[in-house]
This record gives structure tokens, C-alpha cells and sequence, in this order.
């Protein structure tokens, strides 16, 4: 791959764009020159190969695009920007309230705001470029995001077949009893399900709070659960998905890169 490929790969923009910020300069890459830290050399050939330019990431993406897996983990900026090489995206996010999880929102920002432009642009042959959210979160839940271009991800994390536990914190309008656990442990009927739906598991935290398990993702799911139980949901945190959690440093509106570990759960869940 050479360098005007690698940044078309990674999303900032056309061909033609990607050769002109080799060539203009914008464009540094990690060069094998000792290792006491990140060196970085200015490349202005837009056709120089990258193969052999880089220092390996050790906790990288979990399954790069086959014959790319040497590329991964190659540090580089643009536009002194820095950057690491990801074959795959694999991305985690901290929704805040008043976002939706939409390409085309309607009411308020999409999540897509909250992200660069690269990220948004990654090419993806006959599909919306850039990453896509897995599944959605409403406008005023806030928490766990995941997004990714690597359409089997998605589907295993989406699909209810593969039952990935996600957990919720929720907080409702009137005080709660145990008795609404139970419920929503051995299932509630739901307006147009013709099956009882059941959370896999529901613990009290508070007076007004409890923390709802569950597999299936049904459209605005918490909500119903529990309005069947006859509460209101005032608010809404998805705080987990499989074992991922949301590291204490990452802020409302922040996105970072998922570690090889963190993919490789997410696959086993």
C-alpha cells in the first residue's frame, strides 16, 4: 500500500485529496528510527510504499482485513494530527443526552457529529461510508455506543439470536418495589409481541433506580418493560455490552479506538 492509499483507506477523502496532502506536505509517518518514542518523517511521495515504515501496536484492533495485518498498528499524522492505521474500526462512545443514532436525524444532532471526519468516510464498498452505530440508543438515553465498518460485528452484536447482554441503569418516575423485578424476570406482554419479553436479570439500586439485563435490542424496549409494569422511565444509561464498561476517563461526547481484548470479548459474548 502505498501512502495516498493508506489515507483514502483510513477516510480522508478522494484519491486526488489523499495525493495532494502527501504532496503538500500534511503527511508524516512513523519511521524504525530506535525506539525511544515516536519518530516521524515527512513523506511527499504519494506513491511511496508503507509496508516497512512502522512500529507495531500491541494492543491494536482484533481482526484486520487479511494481507493489511502487517499495516496495523502504523503510527502517522495529518496535518499534524496523530493517528494510528486501523484495517477495521472498531470504535466506543459515551452518548450524551439530546443526540440521536441516526444518519438523517430529525429532531436533534446525529452521533455522527461527535465523530471526525475520517472516521465518518471510510470507504465501504456498496454501503454508507464510514462507521455505522450498533444499534441505537434514543435521543435522551445516554451511555455505551459502538460502532464499527465491519459489517459481521454488527450483526453479532445487533442480532437478538446472539443474545450479547447489554445492562441498563434505570430511573423511573414513581418509587419501585421488588415485585417489579420479578415481572420483569419472568416477562411482560408488550403491545404487538405476541411472546412474553423477560429481562435476564433486574436488581433494585434505589428507591426510584434499578439495573435491567438484556438480550434482545426491541424498539424502545426499557420503556415499554417497564411501563408494562406500570412505571414511567425518566432515565435511561446503557452502562455495558458483554463485559465492556465505560472507562471512568472517557467523557460525555467522547469516542476512543476498542483494544484488541475489548473486540476479542465482544466476539466470545
Amino acid at each position: 500500500m502505498n501512502a495516498a492509499d493508506l489515507l483514502y483507506s483510513q477516510g480522508f477523502g478522494t484519491r486526488r485529496h489523499c495525493i495532494a496532502l502527501v504532496e503538500e506536505g500534511f503527511f508524516e509517518l512513523n519511521t524504525l528510527h530506535g525506539s525511544d518514542g515516536l519518530q516521524l518523517e515527512i513523506i511527499k511521495d504519494p506513491y511511496t510504499p508503507v509496508e516497512n515504515w512502522f512500529t507495531q501496536d500491541k494492543d491494536g484492533p482484533f481482526k484486520p482485513a487479511k494481507g493489511l495485518e502487517v499495516l496495523e498498528g502504523l503510527h502517522y499524522t495529518v496535518e499534524q494530527v496523530r493517528w494510528t492505521y486501523h484495517c477495521v474500526a472498531y470504535v466506543m462512545l459515551n452518548k450524551p443526552i439530546g443526540i440521536e443514532c441516526s444518519q438523517k436525524p430529525s429532531n436533534w444532532p446525529s452521533v455522527y457529529t461527535l465523530l471526525p471526519s475520517p472516521l465518518r468516510q471510510r470507504p465501504r464498498k456498496g454501503a454508507t461510508p464510514g462507521i455505522q452505530a450498533v444499534g441505537r440508543l434514543d435521543q435522551d438515553t445516554t451511555g455505551l455506543l459502538l460502532l464499527s465498518d465491519d459489517g459481521q460485528f454488527i450483526h453479532k452484536m445487533s442480532s437478538p439470536r446472539h443474545h450479547v447482554p447489554k445492562i441498563y441503569e434505570v430511573t423511573t418516575e414513581d418509587p419501585l418495589e421488588q415485585n417489579v423485578c420479578d415481572q420483569l424476570m419472568k416477562g411482560v406482554q408488550l403491545k404487538d409481541e405476541y411472546e412474553l419479553i423477560l429481562a435476564k436479570s433486574a436488581q433494585l439500586t434505589g428507591e426510584f433506580t434499578l439495573r435491567l439485563t438484556l438480550t434482545q435490542g426491541k424498539y424502545h424496549q426499557v420503556k415499554r418493560m417497564l411501563a408494562a409494569t406500570g412505571h414511567k422511565v425518566t432515565q435511561l444509561h446503557r452502562s455495558q455490552i458483554g463485559t465492556l464498561t465505560i472507562p471512568a476517563e472517557l467523557k460525555e461526547g467522547e469516542w476512543r479506538w476498542l483494544s484488541r481484548n475489548e473486540i476479542d470479548a465482544l466476539f466470545r459474548a
